[in-house]
């Protein structure tokens, strides 16, 4: 199976396989081709394995469209970070006295926060929020 047909739309990359099935992936999880201009996106390679924007550096594996995982993103954290990149994972974790790989686990769904945590963490980014409302130049 070998990708057919390659085409981009409400936020999500789509491909059509030569076997005929139509597969797609949120573009939340890929922010390079999510702000990407179209000619930048037009100018990707199809190889055997997926698909290569050698401009963007930006690789998607064929077999990545299977993954459930990377056709919305869950709602609330994962959310949160996917369409705000300024939230940063290390700095947002630094904030809150956890590890990083603790908070990655938590946006990406394999771990789930207590109610206290889940509490804490909003607090951090809506601190962070208020404190950039703050910012005057």
């Amino acid at each position: 199976m070998n990708i057919r047909k390659l085409w981009f739309a409400n936020n999500r990359i789509y491909i059509q396989t030569t076997d005929g099935e139509q597969l797609y992936q949120s573009l939340y999880f890929y922010p390079r081709l999510l702000h990407a201009t179209a000619e930048q996106l037009a100018d990707c390679e199809l190889w055997d394995d997926g698909i290569h924007w050698n401009e963007l550096d930006e690789d998607v594996s064929l077999e990545s469209f299977r993954y459930p995982e990377t056709k919305e993103p869950a709602p609330g954290l994962q959310t949160a970070f996917l369409t705000n990149p300024e939230l940063n994972v290390s700095a947002v974790a630094r904030r809150l006295g956890i590890r990083q790989s603790l908070l990655a686990s938590y946006i990406k769904g394999t771990k789930k926060p207590s109610t206290e945590r889940k509490a804490q963490i909003l607090d951090a980014i809506h601190d962070i929020g208020r404190s950039l409302m703050s910012v005057n130049f």
